[in-house]
């Protein structure tokens, strides 16, 4: 098990990757306006946050790009690196937010937007949250954002057959379920953009990320670990919102949201990463994740680094010494 690195970072880093991630599943439709938040309003909880990450250090970018036409939320950035001819290996960012808050522009995506200096285009998504849209919009959207990569590579001289996906808490989630369900069509949605590529990726980077929703509360019984969040499979956490309801009532979707529902031997590699004192997602979650992926993939293909006593996000996975290790991962699998 690997010793924690803890380096001093920035508290506004610090708190946003400490934000809640979560899941929610249930039909792609919008939320009706009877006391729940509308798309608009879901729009101003978008841009609540009051930190952005700094991008003024990259010379190319184009920004707002929009890869659907559901919803103003479909839009991604891309970010290319100063320096070298290209076509570029694609970082495509995730951010968290318990799928319920968070930014493309947020401070959780700094460690993936590093990607610049070490040769990778960096696309940043955002999907529609849960206060719009239920289970399966947000992995929709993420694959329909990876298939907008691939159809407009030239244009932005990326290489559509080396991608990654990364991301952190909720981030982490739909990173590993995009991994996953590459080669699947059950979660692709009401987006119909580019529908001719796929959304297959060749690597996955999932920080924490929660994977069978079901199998939290128990987890964190076991672990004497008190959860942050609460119980998760009441009707107001985070999940269940995702979801539409309550998880114990939607059963049969909560295990199309499992990204374990769609492991195959075509999946790419992964490099899962988890504190042990995590309390917003319980690390075994990482752990049986990871089991699970090495039984098809094979133990070359799955690492998992687990910190020691490390929380939810923050130090020790944004040390230079750890994006040392993922962007060592990343360059095996993509350059």
């Amino acid at each position: 098990m690997k010793k924690s690195l803890y380096p001093i970072i920035s508290m506004s880093l610090t708190a946003a990757l400490l934000a809640g991630c979560s899941t929610s599943t249930s039909e792609e439709t919008l939320l009706e306006s009877d006391g729940t938040v509308e798309a608009s309003e879901a729009k101003e909880t978008r841009k609540a946050s009051p930190d952005s990450v700094d991008t003024s250090f990259i010379e190319n970018q184009f920004l707002d790009i929009p890869y659907a036409s559901i919803s103003e939320a479909q839009k991604l950035d891309v970010y290319l690196p100063n320096e070298g001819e290209g076509p570029f290996p694609v970082i495509v960012a995730i951010h968290g937010g318990g799928f319920k808050e968070g930014d493309k522009t947020g401070t959780d995506i700094a460690p993936m937007l590093e990607g610049v200096n070490r040769g990778y285009a960096v696309v940043a998504v955002n999907y529609r949250l849960s206060q719009e849209a239920f289970f399966p919009a947000a992995i929709s959207d993420v694959k329909a954002a990876i298939r907008h990569v691939k159809a407009n590579a030239e244009e932005y001289n990326l290489n559509p057959d080396k991608i990654a996906a990364w991301g952190g808490s909720a981030g982490g989630h739909l990173a590993a379920l995009a991994g996953t369900s590459g080669d699947s069509d059950a979660l692709k949605g009401e987006n119909r953009e580019n529908i001719n590529y796929t959304s297959e990726v060749q690597a996955v980077v999932d920080w924490y990320g929660q994977i069978d929703f079901l199998k939290i509360d128990e987890q964190f019984a076991d672990s004497g670990i008190t959860p942050k969040l609460g119980e998760r499979n009441a009707a107001g956490s985070p999940e269940s919102k995702y979801m539409g309801r309550s998880l114990l009532e939607k059963i049969d979707e909560v295990k199309k949201a499992n990204p374990e529902s769609y492991i195959t031997e075509n999946d790419p590699a992964f490099l899962i990463q988890h504190g042990t004192a995590d309390p917003n997602v319980p690390v075994q979650q990482s752990v049986n994740f990871a089991e699970n992926l090495k039984a098809v993939l094979g133990e070359e293909q799955v690492e998992l680094t687990l910190f020691e006593g490390a929380v939810h996000g923050g130090e020790p996975f944004t040390a230079d010494e750890n994006l040392d290790e993922v962007f060592s991962f990343l360059d095996e699998k993509l350059k």
